[in-house]
């Protein structure tokens, strides 16, 4: 257990410290109340056992029976909200955490989630937060109870012989010796199985997302053999981390009736014959005692088997604060300008960028795009056009030079301006789960009917829309359920009609949209670009004909750029790559 993952959590539970005290003060009541029925059923069954030639007083007898049930009662109650008030600690805290987790989620650079499987990511925020509640709660109902009832129970058996007393505190720590030597051995293994289960989940869900591809290369055998596998390790690593664990209970339990058993043995003697020290105890006294001795002795197994759920628990946590405490991406600087009024002018200088630093992306990149330009950015696979994008976007920063927008530095310029912007289009689609008018209005939340419908003219998607069973109101699954990818980009293009941002970012748009569709959206395209900047990621270099400036791309670098004309008399890099398209044509 980690002295640094203990301190993160008490940040959180701090927060409820009103109710954590009520909770101690319940704890602490409801633990006098079972103390005190031993105390009655004592005294009960000395009235059983009365002097020679004294009769048994049943009267007596029956209202201190009347009284215990009134104590238990009570104690029963005090109980239950004690236990409300646990589950509410407990999930509030969670809930807070995942709040901070999901929050963090949000703020992290693009960088950490590109270098992270997402299973992974969903797994510590839902399965890991799960585990880590389930610990938490454990330790609150048991953990304060236990811990009142063993001072609780000393001081009692104090009162009753101190000599007694003195075995069972002498024996009792064995117990919590061998639940600490095993509880420090299953942590590594409680985490590991954490790991594990977050390596399953990612697993699962890069499959379920890819299903088709894996069964157009008849990847089936082949996944389920690697889940096998993941499946086995967890199998593994949760018995293991299991049968460790569940040594804890029998182990304590074992020492426990040990020391129940001599405490019966030196009590009967004191009954007998005075005890150790001449003092000499009732049955009813010695029947008290052995009933707190019991009680004193099972909140040790209760506590060791609190521990090895909180080493599972704690290490779960551990994963969920991996998490939450990764360098978030750097704020916006306190005097960044909000962009207003954009017109699009656009300029790079010597822009320098890589994903690795060993291995060099995008260097010396140099630009100066004017309001208005259609800008098209072509090259092979790989020299850097989608970064570029990335940068203009400020999902990355550049690692040298700098990119301006209207003379400012992106860097000093807030993310939300800057990113509201452009109204960018890209390959594979994004939907959300909700409506067809939810996905459109996204980047214009307060948009109206008309110009919803209006926009949706614009990109053709209209009249797709009204086939649907509910229209705008049709609800859609997670990335669009059973639209086509076609209908699914139709409804991207619609975002950007709705917004008209003052720049354009079309990264392959229309690949996934018929010919004759293709044609109409490039006409919208040609409206809405109509005096706005675009930058235009193409493969298709027969659609980027008209483009104002083409800049060609090689290994990072910009080794030409001009018009489709002026590019085709240099007949160099651009000219290779536009003959190779229509050689054949």
């Amino acid at each position: 257990m980690s002295k640094g993952t203990l301190k993160k959590i008490l940040r959180y539970i701090q927060k409820y410290i009103g109710l954590m005290l009520l909770s101690m003060l319940l704890a602490g009541l409801s633990v006098a109340g079972s103390l005190y029925i031993p105390i009655i059923i004592g005294n009960a069954i000395d009235l059983l056992l009365p002097p020679t030639g004294e009769t048994i007083n049943f009267t007596r007898i029956v209202q201190l029976l009347i009284n215990t049930g009134i104590v238990a009662g009570i104690t029963a109650l005090l109980q239950w909200v004690m236990g409300v008030i646990n589950n509410r600690i407990a999930f509030n805290t969670v809930r807070d955490i995942r709040n901070d987790a999901f929050r963090k989620i949000e703020e992290l650079p693009l960088s950490y989630l590109d270098k992270h499987s997402t299973g992974d990511i969903v797994s510590r925020v839902i399965s890991d937060a799960d585990t880590f509640a389930d610990g938490l709660l454990l330790g609150f109902s048991q953990l304060f109870t236990g811990v009142v009832t063993i001072l609780g129970t000393l001081a009692f058996m104090l009162l009753l012989d101190p000599w007694i007393t003195l075995v069972v505190v002498v024996l009792t720590p064995l117990s919590l010796i061998a639940a600490r030597f095993i509880s420090l051995r299953t942590y590594n293994m409680f985490k590991q199985r954490s790991e594990t289960l977050g390596e399953q989940t990612a697993f699962i869900d890069e499959i379920v997302g890819n299903e088709k591809t894996v069964k157009a290369f008849c990847r089936e055998e082949e996944s389920c053999r690697k889940f096998e596998e993941i499946n086995e390790r967890l199998e593994k690593c949760s018995l293991r981390a299991t049968f460790f664990s569940s040594l804890t209970n029998p182990t304590t339990r074992f020492i426990n009736s040990l020391v129940y058993a001599a405490a019966a043995l030196f009590g009967a003697i004191a009954v007998i014959d005075g005890g150790l020290m001449g003092s000499a105890i009732t049955i009813g006294e010695l029947s008290c005692f052995l009933s707190y001795a019991n009680q004193y002795t099972k909140p040790f197994n209760e506590i060791s088997g609190v521990v090895t759920e909180l080493q599972n628990a704690f290490a779960c946590a551990a994963r969920i604060f991996e998490l939450i405490e990764e360098p978030s991406q750097s704020p916006d600087p306190e005097d960044a300008v909000i962009l207003n009024d954009v017109k699009g002018r656009v300029t790079a200088s010597s822009v320098s960028f890589s994903y690795d630093p060993d291995r060099k992306l995008i260097e010396d990149f140099n630009i100066d795009i004017k309001p208005g330009q259609k800008v098209a950015i072509v090259g092979p696979t790989g020299c850097g056009k989608t970064t570029f994008i990335n940068l203009l976007m400020r999902f990355y920063d550049v690692t040298g030079g700098s990119i301006s927008v209207e003379g400012n530095d992106i860097r000093r310029v807030t993310r939300a301006s800057l990113r509201g912007s452009y109204g960018m289009v890209l390959q594979e689609t994004r939907l959300i789960t909700g409506t067809i008018k939810d996905n459109i209005i996204m980047g214009k939340p307060d948009a109206t009917d008309d110009e919803i419908i209006e926009a949706a003219k614009a990109s053709h998607a209209h009249s797709f829309i009204k086939r649907l069973p509910q229209g705008y109101d049709t609800p859609i699954g997670e990335d669009g359920g059973s639209l086509s990818q076609g209908q699914k980009q139709l409804l991207c293009i619609t975002r950007i009609m709705l917004c008209l941002p003052p720049m354009l970012i079309l990264d392959e748009a229309t690949s996934s949209i018929d010919t004759r569709t293709e044609v109409k959206i490039q006409d919208a395209f040609t409206r809405l670009m109509k005096g706005r900047t675009s930058f235009i990621v193409a493969h298709r270099l027969s659609t980027i004909r008209d483009a104002d400036v083409i800049l060609v791309m090689k290994n990072g670098s910009i080794v030409e750029q001009g018009t489709h004309e002026e590019l085709l008399k240099k007949k160099g890099f651009y000219a290779e790559l536009y003959n190779s398209q229509f050689a054949e044509s």
